[in-house]
C-alpha cells in the first residue's frame, strides 16, 4: 500500500538529514542530457537498470516510477530548468521507513560534454538513515552505471 511522504520544498535537497551526492561526465551537451532526463521519462529503463518502468503523469508535472524489485514512487516534478536542473519529490511510495525524499539532477558544461550531479535527499528514522549511508557505495555504483549507459545511448541516438 502506498504511503504519503512529507511534502518537502525544493531546498530539502540541501538540508536533508541524508544527502547522497554523485557526479559523472557524459559526452553529450547539457541540452541533450536534459531531454533524456525530463522529456524522455519513459526511456529511463533503457539506461537506468534499476528502473523497470517510468511514465510522466499530470501532463509532465509528475512521474510514476517502478524499480526492479517492486519499489514504486509517485512523484512531483519540482524543478525543470532546461540544460541545467531536473528535480522531483517523492510523494508516495511503498518503500518502508522513508518520511521524505527528493532527487535532483544538476547539469553543467564540462569540456565538450556535461558533468552530471545527482543528489538523493532523504529523511526517515535513524535506522533508515544509517542504512542509506551504509548503502552509499551501491547507490553510487548504480548511478555511475546508469550515466555510462546514458552516455552510450545518447551517442547511438546521435549517430
Amino acid at each position: 500500500m502506498p504511503r504519503r511522504l512529507n511534502p518537502v520544498p525544493l531546498d530539502f535537497v540541501e538540508s536533508a538529514p541524508v544527502r547522497l551526492v554523485f557526479t559523472a561526465d557524459v559526452a553529450a551537451p547539457p541540452s541533450v542530457v536534459y531531454r533524456a532526463l525530463a522529456d524522455d521519462v519513459e526511456g529511463w529503463p533503457a539506461w537506468f537498470t534499476a528502473v523497470a518502468r517510468a511514465k510522466p503523469t499530470r501532463e509532465g508535472a509528475g512521474r510514476d516510477v517502478a524499480l526492479r524489485g517492486g519499489v514504486r514512487f509517485r512523484e512531483t516534478v519540482m524543478a525543470s530548468e532546461p540544460a541545467t536542473r531536473y528535480a522531483y519529490r517523492i510523494d508516495e511510495t511503498n518503500l518502508p521507513g522513508v518520511r521524505a525524499m527528493l532527487e535532483e539532477w544538476r547539469l553543467a558544461p564540462a569540456g565538450s560534454g556535461t558533468r552530471v550531479r545527482w543528489t538523493m535527499a532523504v529523511d526517515g528514522p535513524g535506522l533508515l538513515r544509517f542504512g542509506m549511508r551504509l548503502g552509499k557505495a551501491g547507490v553510487g555504483y548504480s548511478f555511475r552505471d546508469a550515466v555510462r549507459r546514458l552516455d552510450r545511448r545518447l551517442a547511438s541516438l546521435a549517430g
